[in-house]
């Protein structure tokens, strides 16, 4: 009984480190850039996953309206909004 159960701890014990190593700092990451994109507002700067650097000017509920430059305003999925810079 005691001899299975010994062969078990390792197998748990990898469980354990690949959790806290992989799992949970993912999960933690993934919390904050949803808080981020909720939190996005007017005037904001964003930068895209295609390394675009843009101004949001008007959020919305699956896109975010974006402005390039002083004429281009296009639409983004949130989905695709890399970061905020401060």
């Amino acid at each position: 009984m005691s001899n299975t159960l010994m062969q078990f701890v390792p197998i748990i014990a990898l469980f354990a480190i690949f959790y806290f190593l992989i799992i949970r700092p993912q999960q933690k990451a993934q919390k904050e850039h949803q808080a981020m994109l909720e939190s996005l507002k007017k005037g904001d700067k964003i930068v895209t996953n295609g390394g675009l650097i843009a101004d949001v000017v008007k959020p919305e509920e699956e896109f975010i309206k974006i402005r390039l430059n002083d004429e281009t305003v296009v639409k983004l999925d949130r989905a695709y909004v890399a970061k905020k810079i401060d």
